[in-house]
Parts: C-alpha cells; sequence; structure tokens
C-alpha cells in the first residue's frame, strides 16, 4: 500500500469516471472547491460521497426519526417524520440526477443534509424560534450551522451551499442543488397528500379536479409525472426545472395544501400546545444560563440546544422543567413481599 500512486486508488478510477461518464453540466467531485480545513483525501471514496457519509453518520441525522413532518409526534408508524421525508428527497434527487447525468453523490449528500437544522414539531417549532431569536431562525440556515459548527463536518463547499438553498427563495449554485430544492417541494407535496388521507382530513377527490386530470389521482403516477416533467424539461440543458405547464400545476396542489393541509387543519389542532413547549423552554433555558454564559451569546446558545431536539425530548424536558409530581416514595417491592407472605 506505500507504494501506492494517486492514480492507483479507488477513488482516482470514481473521478475519472464522472469526468468520462457525467454530463458536462455536472458538478465534478476532482474539481470540489474544496473543505475549509484541507484533508488528505480518502483512497476509497469521492469528496462528495465522503460528505454523505458524514452526514449520514452524525447525530442530527439520528434525531430527525423523531422530528416532526407535519403531524405532531403522530402513534402511526405511516406518518413521514423528518427522517422519512430526507430519504424520499433523496431517492428523488438521484433519480433525476442519473437520468441527467448530474452528480449523484453531491445530490445525495445535499438531500441527507437539508434537515438537519430543523425544530421539533416541524415548521411550528421553527416559526416560534424565528420570533425568538434576535434576527430570526430558519431551518437551512441552521443546518448549515449544524455542519459548520455544532458537529464539525467539514464539508465540501458545494454541499454546504446546497443545504443551504434547498428552500424556495434562495438560489442554488449547481444543477445538483438544484434538483435537490426541486425535490423537497415534490416530495412534501406528495407524502403530506398521503399522510393527509390517512389522517381524514383529506380524500383524494378533493383535490383540484385539473391537478387530478393533469398528474392522474394515484399518488405514484402524480410523483412520476413530476419527476418526468423535470427530467424532459431539462436534458441537456444547463440548467434543472420543471416545464412550466407541470410547476403551474405542482404550485397549484402546493397552495391547495396550504390552504387545506399546513394552516388551521386538524393536523394544526396541537400546534398551540408546541409552541408553548418551545417557548417556556427557551425562556427558562435563557434564565439558567444568566449566572454562566455572556449576555449576548445566550440566546444562540438556548436556541442551537432546543432545534436539536427531538419532539419528544422536548416534551419530556417541558414536563421535568413545568409539570409537577407527586412526592417520590421509595420504590422497593415491600407490599409484594408482604403479599407473599399472607399467602403462606
Amino acid at each position: 500500500m506505500s507504494n501506492m500512486t494517486e492514480k492507483d486508488t479507488v477513488r482516482y478510477k470514481l473521478e475519472e469516471r464522472e469526468l468520462s461518464l457525467l454530463s458536462e453540466y455536472a458538478t465534478k467531485s476532482k474539481f470540489t472547491k474544496g473543505r475549509k480545513r484541507e484533508e488528505p483525501k480518502c483512497n476509497l471514496r469521492t469528496e462528495f460521497q465522503r460528505d454523505r457519509d458524514r452526514i449520514l453518520h452524525s447525530k442530527a441525522f439520528r434525531r430527525l426519526k423523531h422530528k416532526t413532518q407535519v403531524f405532531l409526534s403522530p402513534f402511526d408508524d405511516h406518518f413521514r417524520t423528518r427522517l422519512t421525508h430526507t430519504l424520499e428527497v433523496s431517492q428523488i434527487g438521484r433519480t433525476i440526477a442519473r437520468s441527467l447525468d448530474l452528480n449523484e453523490d453531491l445530490v445525495e449528500a445535499i438531500a441527507l443534509g437539508h434537515d438537519l437544522g430543523h425544530t421539533p414539531f416541524g415548521h411550528c417549532g421553527e416559526g416560534v424560534l424565528n420570533e425568538l431569536l434576535p434576527g430570526g431562525f430558519h431551518h437551512n440556515v441552521q443546518s448549515v450551522r449544524v455542519v459548520e459548527v455544532l458537529e464539525d463536518l467539514n464539508l465540501c463547499s458545494e454541499t454546504i451551499q446546497g443545504i443551504l438553498t434547498h428552500t424556495w427563495g434562495f438560489k442554488p449554485q449547481t444543477p445538483e442543488a438544484q434538483i435537490v430544492q426541486l425535490a423537497d417541494k415534490i416530495a412534501y407535496i406528495n407524502h403530506d397528500i398521503e399522510d393527509s388521507i390517512r389522517a381524514g382530513i383529506i380524500a383524494e377527490s378533493d383535490l383540484p379536479e385539473d391537478c387530478i386530470k393533469y398528474f392522474s389521482s394515484v399518488q405514484s403516477k402524480r410523483l412520476n409525472k413530476m419527476i418526468n416533467e423535470i427530467v424532459s424539461n431539462s436534458m441537456g440543458k444547463p440548467t434543472v426545472a420543471m416545464s412550466e405547464e407541470g410547476w403551474y400545476y405542482t404550485t397549484k396542489l402546493r397552495e391547495w395544501m396550504f390552504q387545506n393541509v399546513y394552516v388551521d387543519s386538524p393536523a394544526k389542532l396541537e400546534e398551540k400546545k408546541a409552541r408553548r413547549v418551545i417557548r417556556e423552554l427557551f425562556y427558562h433555558y435563557r434564565e439558567l444560563l444568566k449566572p454562566v454564559c455572556a449576555e449576548d451569546k445566550i440566546d444562540r446558545v438556548v436556541t442551537d440546544y432546543i432545534s436539536g431536539m427531538t419532539d419528544r425530548y422536548a416534551i419530556e424536558r417541558y414536563k421535568d422543567n413545568f409539570i409537577p409530581i407527586g412526592l417520590q416514595c421509595s420504590n422497593n417491592e415491600d407490599y409484594l413481599y408482604k403479599l407473599a407472605k399472607m399467602a403462606d
């Protein structure tokens, strides 16, 4: 192994494969803008593959399994969580990237990391922290903070930029980041429709008739049509975008979901309680830190702590700090043994 040259490594062969097989518009791992701290390259993986693996093994990624997507702390195992949403975004993104000969590894890394900074209780929790933190709180910005500061993953510039710009209103700088921005929207529109139908909030027939006609009333066909609308419209082009007609109906579906599910629907009945949990914990931890932390850093520290919580952890911390409990007696089994003696 000591005599191995650069050209002998698996990573070099993978980089060369990208150069020969990927589109001229693809982001090549060999030409990455790099990391903030230089590191020796891996013999087996490209730089974007290393990013994907670091995100996959991060603590923030594991916590996504107990963070809300739309329905707060669902007991039904079939509702999406922030983790399953992330995996669906990754799958959709990889399909599009593979079809367009773009960098699938970079797409996967961005997709797996895009929601690492999301709060407990979904966008409800995000809204509360946005009100409380001076300067505001946005989960995409927090996701970047997670990978750059809180877990210090030292990711490539392209991955970090893609994570930041997955939210609508930000401008992706690579076609791979454009894919994730679209895949995120496609994923949540479709799986939130399915979850809302499962919850009995809407029926498939409630969806706008022209959208059903264009996309089909079948979940898998609707998803497949949206993906095809992107691939067919982006083939051989430097930018990735859905066709104008497809985007019109996708946007209409998204707006319909906001009107009928995302705002003031039965799915949101518990959000008032969730907001109280986040707000009270924020004020509580702020007071706790005053004796030990500089005043100008307290809000940032508390926000980092709360935004990293899962739904159930936030609820448990709220119970511990605000719900009274009875006197705790010794937890022995004296009565059990007393009954045993009585049985003699």
